[in-house]
């Protein structure tokens, strides 16, 4: 996809192109549109993935300059990477009526109090220097449209979780929250969860899916006789942790109404589930006091478990790197994984195209 078919103005990607950069990355190609949108944004992304414009693109796409309001709050653990990113904005603002503001320790409070008398729509600050601003009532936030919180993993390692507590309760109720880290560990997402609305979770760490330690077999039946072929797999197999992908949030639900009546420890996750409930599920999981998590694809987005033995696709999915993500939860760090496919005949074309892209074709298993 190019810049303009992502949703960004002539003007900005003529911009671009002076600045030499002619076509986007895979965490602007990921997160550009999503933004534009108004959806919240776990991005999990290494420095040098293009990810500072993959925010700062769709925000000034967004900025109104008939408003004199701050409409873009972005965090940052280090002054040198709030330089940073102020100096990407002010090439993206060429030609544009629209006040950056940098604020860090170090500086001048004084001359950064007189530069927010005038117009400014976007402040890039550090936690601490933002904090005392907010003190002082020389800065507003009620008008935010944007929240940045960027390296949210190094904003945890230096301690300022209290901090960006304190700024977050200054914000408006309906604002749109991004959260970009290099790492996704539990205490980031933690952190982003708490102050996000159903996020829209991007990763661009290149997956390896190693295919040759993950043993994949089909199971051919009808969509009526499927439970009971699952059930028949679950009972052969016994596996010590295990994912079963369903399709759909309805799907996922009736079968666990199915599995727990036959006395299987298991447990649902999907976007209707509350938040805090599915964190309690998942720690469940993780901690192996559930054996088996039905998920849909969406909410199982961004979970990386260790010791997940089997996975079990109860629904064909839609495309083939679906079936590759889901299936790399697996056989992981080396360890040896199993997956079982279970298709209906209306899915063997799709199944065709999945055995043509891995190069592979999945050996039946038989369930009497």
């Amino acid at each position: 996809m190019n810049f303009k078919e992502l949703g960004i103005s002539e003007d900005i990607i003529n911009t671009l192109k002076k600045n030499g950069i002619t076509s986007p990355t895979e965490i602007q190609n990921k997160s550009i549109r999503e933004i534009l949108n108004g959806k919240d944004i776990i991005g999990e992304a290494q420095t040098g993935t293009g990810k500072t414009l993959a925010f700062l693109l769709p925000i000034f796409e967004k900025i109104s300059t008939s408003s004199k309001d701050v409409q873009c709050l972005i965090i940052t653990p280090t002054r040198e990477l709030a330089i940073q990113i102020t100096e990407e904005a002010t090439k993206l603002k060429e030609g544009k009526d629209i006040g950056v503001l940098a604020m860090y320790g170090g500086k001048d409070v004084g001359s950064q109090v007189k530069k927010l008398s005038g117009n400014i729509h976007m402040i890039i600050a550090t936690p601490g220097r933002l904090l005392d601003h907010i003190k002082r009532k020389t800065v507003d936030l009620k008008k935010l449209k944007t929240i940045v919180i960027d390296e949210a993993d190094q904003m945890l390692l230096m301690g300022f979780r209290n901090e960006i507590d304190l700024v977050m309760k200054e914000r408006p109720k309906k604002v749109q929250t991004l959260c970009f880290s290099a790492t996704m560990d539990s205490s980031v997402k933690k952190l982003a969860y708490r102050y996000m609305n159903e996020p829209a979770v991007i990763s661009v760490k290149k997956e390896e899916v190693t295919l040759d330690k993950i043993k994949q077999e089909v199971v051919e039946t009808v969509d009526r006789l499927k439970r009971e072929a699952l059930c028949t797999v679950l009972d052969e197999d016994n596996p010590f942790m295990a994912i079963i992908f369903c399709r759909t949030k309805r799907r996922a639900d009736e079968l666990e109404v199915v599995m727990h009546r036959r006395g299987y420890n298991c447990k649902v996750i999907h976007s209707d589930i509350p938040q805090n409930k599915r964190e309690r599920i998942i720690k469940s999981f993780r901690d192996a006091d559930i054996q088996y998590l039905i998920a849909t694809d969406v909410a199982s987005r961004g979970l990386d478990i260790s010791g997940v033995s089997h996975i079990y696709n109860y629904d064909i999915p839609e495309k083939v790197e679906t079936y590759i993500h889901r299936i790399g939860r697996t056989g992981r760090a080396g360890e040896e994984g199993y997956t079982c496919l279970f298709v209906d005949p209306k899915d063997l074309r799709l199944l065709g195209e999945i055995e043509k892209e891995i190069k592979f074709a999945i050996p039946r298993r038989n369930v009497e």
